[in-house]
């Protein structure tokens, strides 16, 4: 699985005008299932994705998660909106091939068990909706963004 971490100061995805999911300081994960992940890849992911230190500490070096933004236990939120042009493969010509990218009901089934996760294990998890032609508004934090990829 893949997720494009980017730490923000507050972000929000709308879907046909209505806001779905919004968070103040936190990340915005753009989460990807590709064709050979599991529910074990996708538990890899969300534990590198709430334990990776993106946050500044008192020095401004990256030495907190998401689950301790300010080093007394805060937790910053999560938005977790899913999209499936992670799995790009752009080597060749001009047009993207998305053959890596799960099949949608492996996608869906794999971005709503990591979306329940996430759930169980942090305080603030928000979402977009699978699939939905969403609008995602952020301010970048930094910016900060990371790439992260767990294989099975």
């Amino acid at each position: 699985m893949i997720a494009l971490l980017q730490r923000v100061k507050k972000a929000q995805v709308e879907v046909d005008g209505c806001v779905t999911g919004q968070i103040d300081q936190g990340l915005l994960v753009f989460l990807c299932a590709e064709k050979n992940d599991t529910i074990a890849t996708g538990d890899k992911l969300l534990n590198k994705v709430l334990n990776y230190r993106v946050f500044g500490d008192e020095q401004g070096k990256m030495n907190r998660n998401v689950q301790n933004v300010d080093g007394q236990g805060k937790h910053g939120g999560l938005l977790v909106v899913s999209q499936f042009t992670l799995a790009a493969d752009t080597n060749s010509g001009t047009r993207a091939s998305f053959t890596p990218a799960a099949a949608p009901d492996l996608a869906r089934d794999l971005y709503n068990e990591w979306v329940i996760k996430a759930k169980a294990q942090h305080q603030i998890v928000q979402t977009g909706v699978f699939a939905a032609d969403m609008q995602v508004s952020l301010v970048n934090d930094g910016p900060v963004t990371f790439w992260l990829k767990t294989t099975a």
